[in-house]
């Protein structure tokens, strides 16, 4: 039995608000008993005790109490990166090697309600086990192949998933960063940019109060560098295969590698990143977002996408950048008072590799193995530069709205093999109309919405025709007689 097998979403609904873990960890953070924090919140030891417990449910007149008391946001004590660790464990748990266990949804979620922390290391466990396996599979490869087994500079080859550790970290912060945006203002004021004078705006401020000049170089003497800073020198070089909204881009990613490195390290601490080259990457990351919200800032960005309807291509040309660029823009949308609509987006690549995720709207991403092809994220690669539009349903019954589109990188030149990659971009199905997509889209239509998994070992669709894998959900029955609509869709008697 494998998890999912017992318990609805429709029981989830239900349940009462359980938080006992999260009271506990904030407890302890400020180390209190529990015998001082009940009698700062005018209850009893026991009572206080059958929270952290979830034996009983967290009362919203305590809930508001302990957010005071503990200087934190209510919102804090939501329970959407909860649901993000049951999915993400349930998908581990359903890992064959698992499968002996007698593992239910409710004993998942129970072990994330009860202790979020020890949820966090079994999944971590579940990872440095894939990534072993990863590397003995790579170990034994290169033994065949008579290839060395130390890495270039000689010391052995350590398997790390630095890429996962910044998509976590960025999930964990909302994809919302405030300082970034407060210093990308500041630049703004400072530098006196402007929509018309980004570029050389920038190319000015480097130089005048930074001591940084920038030049543009030939591609051949730049082969694979599209930016390059010699910090002795206080020279930047950019490639000129790179365009002008990329060279703006860069030029912005520049200036906060220069002057905000107290504040990308102190947000990387707080990430709690472990590898050295997740903080190195988690850094870049925030450069990025900061040079994102130079191009596009939070006001003038916020007011457009509304105004417009979130029509890409017009924001695109607007602020003078890329698809990829107004879709992550758009996902950052998160300020107090002045949120857009809450997006999800990943990019990936034909092989069903996902390179970015992000979801604000509650949707979820294969974790460790491939995605569901029926997504349009993969049928945009049949028509390239075009919009791919699909109303979808998950299996826990949420249902969304999304686009999805191709893109392939500015630069390269004539030789260069340019990958091509699909962007996908939604928000759960009440939103979509804020979309200037969903015109001429019955919404109201449920016999439109496509099945949707996460991916095929998790999903309890058997019919479905694009099934790659047996459900590890539903007992597989197979017979050597008759054949469904795939190898492992049960045919009706």
């Amino acid at each position: 039995m494998t998890p999912g097998d017992r318990g609805t979403s429709t029981d989830r609904v239900t349940e009462p608000l359980r938080l006992g873990g999260k009271v506990r960890a904030l407890r302890r953070r400020e180390n209190l008993t529990q015998v001082q924090l009940a009698a700062q919140l005018g209850i009893s030891a026991s009572y206080l005790n059958l929270i952290e417990g979830n034996r009983r449910p967290l009362p919203a007149n305590l809930l508001i109490k302990l957010a005071q008391l503990f200087g934190v946001d209510v919102s804090a004590f939501a329970t959407d990166d909860d649901g993000r660790l049951v999915a993400d464990l349930t998908e581990a748990f359903a890992d064959p090697v698992l499968e002996d266990y007698d593992l239910t949804s409710v004993d998942v979620r129970e072990l994330t309600a009860a202790s979020p922390e020890a949820a966090r290391a079994v999944l971590g466990l579940y990872r440095a086990y894939q990534a072993a396996r990863a590397t003995a599979d790579d170990l034994s490869s290169r033994l065949r192949d008579g290839e060395a087994l130390a890495s270039p500079d000689g010391t052995r080859a350590h398997a790390h998933m630095p890429s996962e550790e910044v998509s976590e970290y960025l999930q964990r912060a909302g994809n919302h960063f405030p300082v970034l945006e407060a210093a990308a203002e500041e630049l703004a004021a400072r530098a006196k940019l402007t929509s018309d004078d980004l570029y050389a705006g920038q190319i000015r401020y480097l130089e005048r109060e930074l001591g940084v000049t920038v030049q543009i170089a030939h591609w051949e003497a730049m082969r694979g560098v599209l930016r390059r800073y010699v910090p002795e020198r206080k020279t930047l070089t950019l490639s000129e295969l790179l365009p002008t909204r990329s060279r703006t881009f860069q030029l912005a990613h520049q200036i906060a590698i220069l002057t905000l490195g107290d504040v990308l390290e102190r947000h990387v601490v707080e990430g709690r990143l472990a590898s050295p080259e997740g903080r190195v990457l988690a850094k870049i990351a925030l450069a990025n977002y900061f040079a994102g919200a130079v191009l596009m800032p939070y006001a003038a960005f916020h007011q457009a996408a509304r105004s417009e309807r979130y029509d890409l291509d017009v924001l695109g040309r607007r602020f003078r950048v890329g698809f990829e660029q107004v879709c992550h823009r758009a996902t950052t949308l998160r300020r107090p008072g002045a949120e857009g609509v809450p997006f999800h987006m990943l990019r990936i690549d034909v092989a069903g590799n996902i390179s970015k995720r992000f979801s604000a709207s509650g949707i979820r991403f294969a974790r460790f193995s491939g995605a569901c092809p029926r997504w349009n994220v993969f049928s945009a690669f049949m028509t390239p530069g075009m919009i791919r539009i699909q109303l979808s349903r998950m299996p826990d019954g949420l249902s969304y709205f999304c686009i999805a589109r191709t893109i392939q990188k500015d630069a390269g030149g004539y030789h260069a093999q340019q990958p091509v990659q699909s962007i996908g971009l939604g928000c759960q199905l009440e939103f979509a109309r804020e979309l200037v997509y969903s015109d001429g889209v019955d919404l109201d239509n449920r016999d439109t919405l496509v099945p949707v998994g996460v991916t095929c070992r998790m999903c309890e669709r058997t019919h479905c025709e694009q099934r790659a894998v047996p459900s590890l959900k539903v007992p597989l029955h197979v017979d050597e007689n008759q054949r469904g609509l795939s190898l492992y869709a049960p045919v009706e008697p």
